[in-house]
């Protein structure tokens, strides 16, 4: 692929470059710097994104053009509830130089790489390779469907644009139901809560309370109770490098609950505390095949969306 070559990731003196490529990869491919799912990265996002791999020089990869930096990939692995073993990579490549056998070498470098990887672990019974591409990422779409990827599902994100502009809460909440803010004592239960909701969810991460803790941002937590029972919980918070936008992480009604409101009225009260503190819109993503028919619940407080961001996999 001369005169392209494939460099190994060094650290700080590469981040600017990478948040090089993903600006320039942006207008091609539909990039949103706002997004919650995959936005446009700073280089100071890349620094804590790379820092949080467990092999940073090992597991991603730049590509060079004459000595620039046009392109990289990086590699995450986890467990998902079913035992799974996913090991995903994602590429991105400055449009200039597409259509050149580049993002082809690129995606044959993650596949050997996974694959050392999966025989180090062990996990080659329960391993799966895994790629993300936008809807509107053409390119990177006819790539990976040509190697052999086949589409299992896809997330849309959502906005509302307009905090200032919520709705009336309508009904009141049922007898025996109150509303209020998530306090250290609660996280347990709230955890639970949404644990439970993805009990039977396919391609989902595993969810130690432990991690939930180590992140916990209460500030904009609301739960609906009956008595002392957790019935829902709406977890709100800023993003942390723009705080007008707020997002909406996690919104889940236990089972024996829905039907009564209760998801509309606890995420209001969510957005209600975004906006107090100072978020003016709020975003969110949900999977297309969603069984609790949560777009309707969202397009009624009037959230719209957005990009559609597809998964993709393949058997190691």
């Amino acid at each position: 692929m001369a005169p392209y070559a494939l460099q190994p990731y060094r650290g700080a003196d590469d981040h600017e470059a990478m948040a090089a490529v993903r600006r320039g990869c942006a207008a091609r491919d539909g990039g949103d710097a706002r997004s919650v799912v995959e936005g446009v990265p700073t280089a100071a996002e890349i620094a804590e994104t790379s820092a949080a791999l467990d092999d940073p020089s090992r597991d991603q990869v730049l590509v060079t053009h004459d000595g620039s930096v046009v392109g990289y990939v990086t590699l995450r692995w986890w467990e998902e509830r079913d035992g799974t073993w996913l090991y995903l990579h994602r590429g991105h490549l400055l449009p200039e130089h597409r259509g050149r056998g580049v993002g082809t070498a690129m995606l044959d470098w993650a596949e050997t790489r996974i694959r050392h990887l999966v025989g180090r672990h062990g996990t080659a019974r329960a391993a799966v390779i895994g790629a993300n591409a936008m809807a509107t990422e053409r390119d990177a779409t006819a790539l990976l469907l040509d190697a052999g990827y086949r589409r299992v599902f896809s997330l849309v994100e959502l906005e509302l644009p307009d905090l200032c502009q919520l709705p009336d809460p309508g009904r009141s909440l049922p007898s025996g139901f109150t509303l209020g803010p998530i306090e250290p004592s609660d996280y347990r239960a709230a955890w639970q809560t949404v644990v439970d909701s993805y009990a039977n969810a396919p391609f989902t991460e595993t969810w130690a309370f432990e991690d939930f803790l180590a992140t916990a941002a209460p500030a904009c937590w609301r739960a609906v109770r009956q008595g002392d029972r957790t019935a829902g919980v709406a977890l709100c918070s800023l993003r942390r490098h723009d705080r007008t936008v707020g997002e909406v992480e996690e919104l889940s009604v236990n089972a024996d609950f829905r039907r009564l409101g209760l998801g509309r009225a606890v995420l209001l009260a969510g957005l209600r505390a975004l906006r107090a503190q100072g978020a003016t819109t709020a975003r969110l993503y949900t999977g297309t095949a969603n069984p609790h028919r949560s777009y309707d619940l969202y397009e009624s407080v009037g959230f719209r969306r957005l990009n559609e961001y597809v998964r993709y996999r393949r058997s190691n």
